[in-house]
């Protein structure tokens, strides 16, 4: 497997355009090298007192752990939720071609 440490990020939008938007600046930036996104999710949360039931996008971006931190910002900054789901999770093993292709994609 490559050395360097990688990372699923799950991210949640408002819609299928927002997370296109901000799956394509991830790629583009070379903070991802890839995102998948997931349109029509159902999500049930409680925000501000009531409970609510919503239709949202997910992204699941794949990059190397040290570019987190970015890729976080750069979410936060074109994001329309105030407080946007953004969630992080180490890669334990995988594919070590697909792995070595995340390094090459990414800065």
């Amino acid at each position: 497997m490559p050395k360097a440490k990688y990372n699923i990020v799950y991210i949640t939008a408002k819609n299928k355009g927002e997370a296109r938007k901000i799956g394509k600046a991830l790629v583009e930036s070379k903070l991802a090298a890839c995102c998948n996104i997931f349109d029509n999710i159902n999500s049930i949360y409680n925000w501000e007192g009531k409970t609510r039931d919503d239709k949202e996008a997910v992204i699941i971006a794949k990059t190397k752990e040290r570019l987190t931190p970015k890729l976080i910002k750069k979410v936060k900054s074109m994001h329309s939720y105030s407080c946007p789901c953004i969630v992080s999770f180490p890669i334990s093993s995988g594919n070590k071609d697909f792995l070595s292709w995340i390094d090459k994609e990414t800065i």
